[in-house]
């Protein structure tokens, strides 16, 4: 159970980490905080795309914008990475569990002698 965290907030983590523009955004701000028009320059993308995967973030909670005058600096904010990390850890030892039973029964399915019935025969 996550503390802090509930499903939708959970989506909206996923769904940003799930752009490649979104992640790089994410990498270059783990450096330090940077300007909208910083962030835009490795892209060939307009200003508004690029505004629009910044509301993204931000509506995630994975990046905040500060206001100093004209300087809006962007920065990441972690803990929401930490929440969508927990959220794997947990599951990890069942998909290992999973991807384990799944590489034995293949193992068995490639043993000399192993018929079609018999294979079926096992795992029942």
């Amino acid at each position: 159970m996550i503390a802090d965290t509930n499903e939708k907030e959970l989506d909206a983590i996923f769904h940003a980490l799930a752009d490649p523009t979104r992640r790089a955004i994410l990498s270059r701000l783990a450096t330090g905080e940077a300007t909208v028009n910083e962030l835009a320059e490795p892209f060939s993308i307009s200003l508004p795309a690029i505004s629009r995967h910044l509301k993204v973030l931000e509506a995630a909670g994975l990046i905040s914008r500060g206001r100093d005058a004209q300087y809006r600096p962007c920065r990441l904010e972690p803990a929401p990475l930490k929440d969508a990390q927990d959220w794997i850890g947990r599951h990890q030892a069942a998909w290992a569990e999973r991807f384990d039973r799944l590489d034995d029964y293949l193992q068995r399915l490639q043993e000399p002698g192993s018929t079609t019935h018999e294979r079926k025969d096992r795992h029942r």
